[in-house]
């Protein structure tokens, strides 16, 4: 399991101080509401995701509806967590 704290600072790391932990709410809008979330910053969301978890995510499991706001990205990770 991901604690939603945990997933914050994730974020918050990948995406640069313009983003702090505390911005992130389960209806915060990401992918294409966020400039610097790009095709590199959602790898090392998943990286970063992967080794605090402790889980691997299968890339045929990744779609732009997952990064749609922080709330459906912290669902699929649970999900994720509980099939592991």
């Amino acid at each position: 399991m991901l604690p939603r704290d945990t997933l914050r600072t994730i974020l918050s790391t990948q995406l640069g101080t313009a983003y702090p932990p505390s911005h992130f709410e389960d209806s915060t809008p990401l992918l294409g509401s966020i400039p610097e979330l790009d095709s590199m910053a959602v790898v090392g969301i998943l990286t970063a995701i992967e080794d605090v978890a402790g889980i691997v995510i299968p890339d045929d499991e990744i779609s732009a509806d997952v990064f749609e706001t922080f709330g459906t990205l912290q669902a699929f990770i649970e999900s994720q967590c509980g099939s592991a």
